[in-house]
């Protein structure tokens, strides 16, 4: 396939974290929408793209974009795709879609009707359909339609990216491994110093840590995407971009990298993604309260993800959670930089520190803040003169 549009999509507020990594691996970036980054290439790119990057949803080839004002004129104008040149007869096919069009009720029906195209097309030039449903695991086509403009994409990932396939054990309420991957770039670790998670649950910020600090590719463990079931897919292609992935990795970290949770579940369940992760013996994995998580000499980083209330626990407990872990930061953390994601701004009141920088994420769909406190070694007596439940 030439070079074509490709449109990386990622999870609303991630963009600029998407710009960053495309830019690095070499890519333009052509144009940024509120939840994707357009940039250009060929089959070959889509795998290396897949495969290294850390902040994305998926990677869609673009194909066509055409008006449709009507599950009629669409049928006509997917119809009219040369899609025996990029599906095989044999391969198993999905759709799925985004719709938003005054005369489709139900979204599904855009994906039968656009489905029946395609099929319909190789039938008729081949004298065989695919097989279809709705799993994503063979080829995959992605229909945008907005109003009466309609595009049309490969999706060249498949399942999405967030599933790196080594959280087996997810407990509650986890970080998408694509969140965590975008707020640990935020703070701007790489791997310099000591990553300290409290209250790590099943591991998702301290594993990606890892994988970023050992620049190991984030989709190296994944068996299938959707490209290799495209029409030229090879597959020693693929062999290589992995080899080159590999070449890059780091073996050892310049400093530590501790998840701690008073629950021996979650521990034990962090210990085990880590271990699928391969990554198992680059963290510190100790059950025990936050406030008596190990903070090693030299500084680094420390971030928590507490509950905020939406999903998860009560309102007034919560409160004493959220002054504790000031707290914590205040005595056992000076040197670091200190980082909190949360979902509830009133709650965030309650740590008593100044917050230097709040950057928005979206967790889902509840807009959150990544709160960076700076926590300047020797301030103790600036500390106590600050009100303790004031956020300024």
């Amino acid at each position: 396939m030439k070079s074509n549009r490709i449109l990386v999509t990622c999870p609303k507020g991630i963009p600029p974290y998407l710009k960053q990594e495309l830019a690095s691996l070499g890519y333009p970036v052509v144009a940024e929408s509120i939840a994707g980054v357009e940039t250009k290439g060929s089959l070959a790119d889509t795998m290396a793209l897949n495969l290294l990057l850390r902040t994305a949803h998926r990677v869609l080839c673009h194909l066509s974009t055409f008006p449709a004002h009507d599950a009629n004129e669409l049928y006509a104008e997917v119809s009219a795709i040369e899609w025996e040149q990029y599906l095989d007869e044999h391969e198993y096919l999905s759709v799925h879609s985004s719709v938003d069009n005054p005369s489709i009720d139900n979204p599904l029906f855009a994906n039968v009707k656009c489905k029946d195209a395609i099929v319909d097309r190789m039938r008729k030039v081949t004298g065989e359909r695919p097989n279809s449903g709705a799993e994503m695991s063979g080829a995959v086509v992605f229909l945008y339609w907005k109003g009466n403009e309609c595009s049309v994409y490969l999706d060249t990932s498949g399942e999405p990216l967030a599933k790196r396939e080594y959280r087996r054990i997810p407990m509650k309420a986890p970080m998408q491994e694509t969140l965590a991957a975008a707020v640990i770039m935020e703070s701007g670790w790489s791997g310099d110093g000591n990553f300290v998670n409290p209250m790590c649950g099943s591991g998702t910020l301290a594993i990606e840590a890892a994988l970023m600090a050992l620049n190991r590719a984030p989709g190296i463990l994944r068996s299938n995407f959707g490209f290799m079931h495209l029409k030229g897919f090879v597959k020693d292609d693929w062999e290589t971009v992995r080899s080159k992935a590999r070449a890059g990795t780091r073996k050892n970290l310049s400093g530590k990298i501790i998840a701690a949770d008073n629950n021996p579940a979650a521990v034990q369940a962090a210990r085990k993604n880590a271990a699928t992760a391969g990554v198992d013996n680059l963290i510190e994995f100790v059950v025990c309260d936050f406030r008596e998580t190990p903070v090693p000499e030299g500084g680094g980083i420390v971030m928590m993800n507490p509950e905020y209330g939406e999903r998860l626990g009560r309102m007034h407990e919560l409160e004493f959670t959220y002054k504790a872990m000031g707290d914590f930061l205040k005595q056992k953390c000076r040197g670091y930089a200190g980082y909190i994601f949360t979902g509830n701004l009133d709650l965030a009141k309650k740590v008593g520190l100044k917050a230097s920088r709040r950057t928005p994420f979206y967790n889902s769909k509840i807009e959150c803040r990544l709160l960076k406190y700076d926590l300047y070694e020797g301030s103790r007596k600036k500390d106590a003169l600050k009100s303790p439940d004031a956020e300024r």
